[in-house]
């Protein structure tokens, strides 16, 4: 994604000053683009880190099976009141 709109930057000026715009107009869009494409780069960045983030956070609180990791995560087992443990 980040080629295309350094392409961009390159191409629109072109094409501007093709079309009979000035110098100074064309290179005015060309830095305009680039401060545009500069932060999203920068927010596209800090999107991905943070979904990263988000999904390890995710992955290491699903532990144990079905996602029980304080204790009771046996409680489905047949030790109760009453019954020997199974060995």
């Amino acid at each position: 994604m980040v080629r295309w709109a350094a392409f961009s930057c390159v191409l629109v000026p072109v094409v501007l000053v093709g079309y009979g715009i000035s110098l100074a107009g064309a290179g005015g869009a060309a830095l305009g683009l680039a401060a545009v494409t500069g932060v999203c780069r920068v927010l596209l960045r800090q999107s991905e880190r943070c979904a990263a983030r988000l999904l390890a956070e995710q992955n290491t609180a699903h532990r144990g099976r079905h996602g029980r990791t304080a204790s009771g995560a046996h409680r489905g087992m047949r030790h109760g009141i009453g019954h020997p443990p199974v060995d």
